[in-house]
């Protein structure tokens, strides 16, 4: 094993080259940003997939398209070191990112991609196409270097802003092929993320009776307010201290204020930190019952991703990293993130799961999304470090 100061070379060579390819890495946002790929629009998510690909195929990486007949193919990429004897002796490492975004086609005519003020801005730039194009500058890193020690593969989906229903089959198989797994999502503010919540979805539909508000009042049945009354149980399921959380985040009913409303529905959000907090969250929405006894309820959903809980061996891939890090000159943190990513499938595996591996910035989803231009080269280099362990 190699000590601090014999590892500081590679690492400072990185941070060099990483450094020269910083121009690069930003073309390749902007063309990344530039063809714009929601989840839901196959056409367009695929463009961005081929201009991905391509690019992969000029670094020598071995390309395979799944394709998918509804939604967006899912471009999985192989890069092999030249020793046949390293490919033998340690498993790959598998990098996990998305090329889909939740902004809808025309979104460039209002929040145009640009540089300035030390950020690049851009709808999907930080969530995650800067990501992308760090971890093919990373891989063109050590090609270039002949420094690929195992070999590396590298997943990108088209569906992970919709809750990865097709690529999670996908990115589980290769998951258990592989020795660990870098999320090249943003970081948590400036660190690293070592734990996320699971997530789940859940949508309440209420019938009741419907009357005239005036005239036979004591006839109807009323959905919304019983929809009220289960939108203030489900809310009371809520326990911060234990980081657990129910928001109801859209609701409706009725169809005039004259009538006494026959249908209500809500959707409902849940973050759990513990796999065992699922099953338990499960159990409560299956137990749901009407309070009027003339209004029935249909309750659909469940856990869609599970957490993403802080393990031994996770912290061991974080404190290598937070020790080459040093080698770069920076500080590196780790950090719990309430939102999931395909890292949560992974990590539920028992594979060791670093997530947050991706651009420093803010504005995920948001009209201000941006990510720090300061930080590319560094982020880089720590990475392409992680892929030579």
């Amino acid at each position: 094993m190699s000590t601090a100061a014999e590892s500081a070379f590679p690492m400072r060579a990185l941070l060099a080259g990483a450094r020269r390819k910083e121009q690069s890495l930003l073309d390749l946002t902007r063309r990344l940003v530039e063809l714009e790929s929601p989840s839901d629009t196959k056409s367009a998510v695929d463009r961005c997939v081929a201009l991905a690909a391509a690019h992969f195929k000029e670094l020598g990486c071995r390309i395979k398209l799944h394709r998918q007949p509804l939604h967006g193919n899912i471009l999985e990429v192989r890069s092999l070191p030249k020793s046949k004897k390293a490919r033998e002796q340690a498993k790959p490492i598998l990098i996990l990112g998305h090329l889909d975004t939740v902004w809808p086609v025309g979104t460039l005519a209002e929040m145009p991609f640009r540089v300035g003020e030390g950020r690049l801005w851009g709808p999907g730039a930080l969530d995650m196409k800067a990501g992308v194009a760090m971890a093919a500058t990373a891989l063109e890193l050590l090609i270039e270097a002949d420094l690929l020690r195992r070999e590396i593969v590298l997943l990108l989906n088209t569906d992970e802003e919709i809750g990865s229903p097709v690529s999670r089959e996908i990115t589980e198989a290769l998951a258990r092929e592989c020795a660990s797994v870098y999320v090249v999502e943003p970081a948590q503010g400036l660190a690293y993320k070592t734990a996320r919540k699971g997530t789940g979805d859940w949508s309440i539909h209420v019938k009741g009776v419907a009357a005239h508000a005036g005239v036979d009042f004591g006839q109807g049945a009323n959905a919304l307010r019983e929809l009220a009354r289960t939108i203030e149980t489900v809310s009371n399921w809520t326990d911060l201290k234990r980081g657990l959380t129910v928001s109801v985040g859209v609701a409706a009913g009725g169809t005039k204020s004259n009538v006494i409303p026959a249908e209500a529905w809500a959707e409902i959000d849940v973050r759990i930190p513990r796999r065992s907090d699922g099953s338990r969250i499960t159990r409560k929405f299956a137990a749901l019952r009407p309070r009027d006894r003339r209004c029935t309820l249909t309750v659909t959903g469940g856990i869609n991703r599970p957490p993403m809980e802080r393990s031994r061996r996770g912290e061991r891939l974080f404190r290598k990293a937070q020790c080459l890090a040093g080698e770069l000159g920076f500080a590196l943190d780790e950090a719990l993130s309430g939102g999931g990513s395909d890292g949560n499938f992974t990590a539920a595996l028992g594979i060791p799961t670093l997530d947050g591996m991706g651009a420093v910035g803010e504005g995920a989803h948001a009209r201000h999304e941006s990510i720090l231009i300061e930080h590319l080269a560094p982020r880089t280099a720590l990475l392409a470090g992680m892929l030579i362990g």
